[in-house]
């Protein structure tokens, strides 16, 4: 089975992508390509299936960068291969030729940036806590310390999950409407207390206050495409023991 790489013209002519879960080497419940070296997955899977997304950015799995994502605001310069252990930060920006910067999402927003001009990139895990940290900020700011600008700065929200599959509590709208009382927009009501939060729009939003020249979402949901995408909340809606990681990657 090929891979399911999903791309954007807004980061054309970068090598980059979204993986579906297609075209893996994983069974069971991580059926397909996950990537996820924390899951409970047999570890030699996660590396046939992070070599097979090497192979597809052209570049050696050790030059495929990723980090221990911990829903931070913390942005890692990555000037070399990758290295063990994995620093804890949830975003990476590069300058340097051949090196595959990658995070991993299984509902939480995969956000791929760009200045081409500068050849400057980025990549973020922005989950709601992370967005609502600063993470995507922090990303562009890291970016523009490289010799990029935000205002040519290109960013594309890959598969995540979308508001009409995302219920949340009063509290989290709080938290962000505390923050940014505009962002109540980004909340609709849905059963008794409980809330409809559209965090690729909010993540839209974050980017577009950033400065960045152009943004978008993929839209496509997470949540409402098992047979292509792994989905933390879906997992926990089926009681599954554990759940697959998606990987996004973007290469100068």
């Amino acid at each position: 089975m090929s891979l399911d790489i999903i791309t954007s013209p807004l980061l054309d002519p970068l090598r980059h992508g979204f993986f579906g879960r297609s075209g893996g080497a994983s069974s069971g419940v991580f059926a397909g390509l996950n990537c996820g070296q924390g899951s409970t997955d047999q570890a030699e899977a996660v590396t046939i299936n992070r070599a097979r997304v090497a192979g597809a950015m052209d570049v050696a799995p050790e030059a495929l960068v990723g980090v221990h994502q911990v829903h931070s605001a913390e942005v890692v310069v990555v000037d070399g291969p990758a290295t063990s252990p994995r620093p804890r930060a949830d975003a990476l920006v590069t300058n340097r030729p051949g090196l595959a910067l990658s995070v991993l999402t299984a509902d939480c927003q995969p956000v791929l940036l760009a200045d081409h001009a500068a050849g400057v990139i980025g990549a973020a895990h922005a989950g709601w806590k992370g967005t609502l940290l600063g993470v995507l900020e922090e990303t562009v700011a890291a970016m523009e310390r490289l010799g990029a600008r935000a205002d040519r700065i290109h960013a594309v929200i890959g598969p995540t999950i979308s508001q009409r599959a995302y219920e949340v509590g009063p509290e989290l709208m709080e938290q962000v409407t505390d923050d940014d009382p505009r962002a109540a927009r980004f909340f609709a009501n849905g059963q008794g207390d409980r809330l409809l939060f559209d965090l690729p729009g909010y993540g839209l939003h974050r980017l577009r206050q950033a400065g960045v020249a152009e943004a978008e979402w993929t839209r496509h949901c997470t949540y409402s495409m098992p047979d292509r995408f792994f989905s933390y909340r879906r997992s926990v809606h089926a009681k599954e023991a554990d759940y697959g990681r998606l990987i996004a990657v973007i290469r100068i």
